[in-house]
């Protein structure tokens, strides 16, 4: 339960960087700016695909990490359950 609200907090906050990012990215147009100068679409780097692929990156990273904190949970979650077995059971039961 608690890794899903992490997952979504996680998410929360990948896409609020991305949404800053853009914000970053982009400059008002001028007014003034004269229309002979304007670079063509097609021969300008895509910002927004390389925005995309590098907030994939870090939701990919992001997921790897939480995956990483919930299996460590889960195995120190064990590792508690069975010292509580062991401290109220004898250890040659345990075997």
């Amino acid at each position: 339960m608690k890794a899903k609200g992490f997952l979504q907090s996680m998410f929360a906050a990948a896409v609020m960087l991305m949404l800053t990012v853009e914000l970053l990215c982009f400059r008002p147009v001028d007014a003034n700016q004269e229309s002979g100068t304007v670079i063509p679409a097609e021969s300008r780097p895509c910002v927004d695909c390389h925005a995309f692929e590098f907030m994939q990156r870090a939701l990919q990273d992001l997921k790897k990490t939480a995956f990483n904190l919930d299996s460590r949970t889960e195995s120190l979650v064990l590792r508690a359950e069975k010292r509580a077995l062991c401290d109220c059971m004898p250890t040659n039961a345990l075997s």
